[in-house]
C-alpha cells in the first residue's frame, strides 16, 4: 500500500521531468581500460536520467574509479577516487524508478543504492549479466535500470576480468590496479 501511495503522489514529478528530459542522451566514459558509450533512456526513467545527466555536466564523474567489480555479475563506479577516497555528490537522494519496465539485463545500466529503495544518488553499475534477483519484486523494489551499453561492452568485460582483493574498507572485489573514468561526458554520434 505504501509503495502504491508513494507512486501515485509522484507521478506528477515523472509527468514534469519527462518532459524536460532528453529521451535517449548518449553518455561517453573514457576509462583507462577503453572508452565506453551508453543510451540513456530519459522517457522510462526521467528522474535517474536527469539526475545522471546533471552529475555528467557538472563533471562530477572525471576521476572516480571503478571501485566494485565482479565477474560475471556488474562492475560499479560513482563514488571513490584512486586510494578509495570517498567523493560525495551534491545532489540529494532519487526516487527509485525500478518498476519502469526496464530489466537489470546484460549491458544495462543501473543506479547502486543501498538496502532502502530510494537511496541512489550518484553510484552506478553495468550488469555483465542478466541479473534478474536485482529486477523489481512484489516484496522488493529492485535496481532502476535506465540505460543500455551500446559500445564498449568489450571494455565492461576486460575491467571484469582484472585481478581484484581487499581494500580499505571493502573485503574484496576492488581492482588492484585503480580503473579510472578520465572523463564522463554528453556524446554525439558524428
Amino acid at each position: 500500500m505504501r509503495k502504491l501511495l508513494l507512486i501515485l503522489i509522484l507521478l506528477p514529478f515523472t509527468a514534469l521531468a519527462q518532459d524536460r528530459v532528453p529521451a535517449h542522451p548518449y553518455i561517453k566514459f573514457e576509462t583507462t581500460e577503453g572508452d565506453i558509450i551508453v543510451e540513456l533512456d530519459g522517457r522510462r526513467a526521467p528522474i535517474t536520467v536527469a539526475n545522471f545527466l546533471k552529475l555528467i555536466d557538472d563533471g562530477y564523474f572525471d576521476g572516480l574509479i571503478f571501485h566494485r567489480v565482479i565477474p560475471n555479475f556488474m562492475i560499479q563506479s560513482g563514488a571513490y577516487t584512486p586510494g578509495l577516497i570517498l567523493k560525495e555528490s551534491d545532489e540529494g537522494m532519487i526516487f527509485n524508478e525500478s518498476g519502469n519496465g526496464l530489466r537489470n539485463a546484460r549491458g544495462t545500466i543501473a543506479m547502486a543504492r543501498t538496502e532502502s529503495p530510494h537511496t541512489g544518488k550518484a553510484q552506478f553499475f553495468i550488469n555483465l549479466n542478466d541479473n534478474k534477483s536485482l529486477n523489481p519484486q512484489p516484496d522488493n523494489w529492485g535496481y532502476a535500470v535506465f540505460g543500455y551499453v551500446i559500445e564498449g561492452m568489450d571494455v565492461a568485460d576486460s575491467i571484469a576480468e582484472l585481478p581484484t582483493g581487499p581494500q580499505g574498507k571493502f573485503p574484496k572485489d576492488v581492482p588492484v590496479i585503480p580503473i579510472v573514468i578520465k572523463k564522463a561526458s554528453r556524446y554525439t554520434f558524428e
